[in-house]
């Protein structure tokens, strides 16, 4: 099948979502994708060593976020409420948490006096630089950098503010049995209306004039169409030309490579392990080290590189995910899974007062999801910039009615960066097109 009326680049959330759409609505569809498996960042891996399925990339529902939660309704997937007890490591003791950010009331007052955006490290340059606020200026650079994987020298105060105002992910749940069943489900919907889908089929090059594309894939296959939908992530398209993934567009499109630049797209290293019992909870383990965490769901640290740990409750396999994002993620991208495991090895047993060498003995299983130097991804997700509504507008806009650019960094709602975004913008996408 080399012909068809849309050639989407990309099988992740955006691209089967408009899939699906534009084959419904009578166009002949073909998908083509550079892995050997579907999902883009969404992965539900199926590794031996793990007694079950562990998430790679996307892994909550944060919040009432109805396109998710309805595609999970029609697949059948639940999603469960994560249960549990929220702890922090602050000045070296861990203790149960209360607000993500101390001094919480007075940053949004704070807020609220910005009239024009900036920045976030210009804001609490200007706005927060005394002395006095030097702990609350690192608590909230920390939670920019790890929740939203942003560099706070690009990301938006604005969009931040909204999004601290509105108190985002006081919900979080998981989907039973794992994201990729979402996936599984848009490419058999997309697939029973005639859907075709390439897997390990990267592309290198879109040769267009108006009307019509080729579009080359790295094996030297040429598929031809009218149209064309990009839904690749942004790390992809603001990387350069020599990098492994990268796309070339003849001719070149200068006005959306700037805007492409101007675009937030935060990096992400996800460490899995699975321990023989969950250690945190032990009392036996409490009296021979120290540190408990009874019902832990979620762990913040203000003194680690991983900043962030969680478990599965409800689901009480000895599962903790660490977590490092943003600049830091960007910065250790290039060290070998050993090494990033010995690390938050190290981080762990800090927190709960233990040795690495005892961590070892217990641990089952270990895994390293390098979203920053995964060449199909360059990042994890998008964070709003200054100039991000402007940029998106620009990169977003089709070319000619024959190029179309989709995903979750370009989604202009509260949710970017999310899969609720990349649905979204898939099938406004889709839509577009039709019209």
């Amino acid at each position: 099948m080399n012909n068809a009326d849309v050639i989407i680049i990309g099988a992740g959330a955006c691209g089967l979502m408009a899939a699906r759409e534009l084959s419904r609505a009578g166009r002949k569809v073909l998908v083509l994708e550079a892995r050997n498996r579907l999902g883009g960042r969404i992965f539900t891996s199926p590794l031996s060593q793990f007694t079950g399925p562990v998430e790679a990339g996307a892994e909550f529902v944060h919040g009432d976020l109805p396109l998710t939660q309805a595609v999970l309704a029609e697949a059948g997937v639940a999603c469960q409420l994560m249960t549990g007890i929220s702890y922090e490591v602050k000045n070296g003791y861990l203790h149960e948490s209360g607000e993500f950010i101390e001094d919480f009331p007075l940053l949004l007052e704070k807020l609220e006096l910005l009239a024009d955006d900036l920045p976030l490290a210009d804001f609490l340059d200007e706005y927060l630089g005394e002395e006095k606020y030097q702990e609350l200026r690192r608590t909230v650079i920390r939670f920019a950098e790890g929740y939203d994987a942003a560099d706070t020298r690009k990301v938006s105060t604005l969009a931040l503010r909204e999004e601290w105002s509105a108190g985002g992910a006081a919900t979080s749940y998981h989907p039973q049995g794992g994201y990729s069943q979402l996936i599984d489900y848009l490419a058999a919907t997309a697939k029973a209306s005639d859907v075709n889908i390439m897997l390990q089929t990267p592309v290198r090059e879109v040769r267009w004039e108006p009307g019509q594309a080729n579009v080359i894939a790295q094996g030297g296959q040429t598929y031809v169409s009218p149209q064309v939908l990009i839904t690749v992530p942004i790390g992809v398209l603001q990387s350069k030309p020599d990098n492994p993934g990268y796309i070339h567009l003849t001719p070149a499109l200068p006005e959306k490579q700037q805007a492409l630049a101007q675009l937030g797209f935060g990096a992400v290293i996800k460490v899995c392990f699975e321990f023989n019992f969950a250690f945190w909870e032990e009392s036996a383990f409490a009296k021979q080290n120290g540190n408990l965490a009874p019902e832990l769901a979620f762990l913040f640290s203000d003194s680690h590189l991983f900043t962030a740990w969680w478990t599965q409750l409800p689901s009480k396999t000895p599962l903790l995910t660490a977590w490092l994002a943003g600049p830091p993620a960007e910065k250790y991208k290039d060290l070998p899974d050993n090494a990033l495991i010995t690390e938050a090895l190290t981080n762990l047993a800090d927190i709960f007062n233990t040795s690495v060498a005892y961590l070892r003995e217990i641990l089952k299983a270990s895994v390293v999801f390098n979203w920053a130097a995964d060449p199909f991804a360059r990042g994890a997700y998008a964070y709003a910039t200054v100039s991000a509504a402007e940029a998106q507008a620009i990169v977003a806009k089709p070319v000619n009615n024959t190029l179309f650019f989709a995903g979750e960094g370009l989604y202009r709602g509260h949710a970017m960066g999310t899969v609720e975004a990349a649905l979204a913008s898939g099938l406004e996408a889709a839509q577009e097109m039709l019209r």
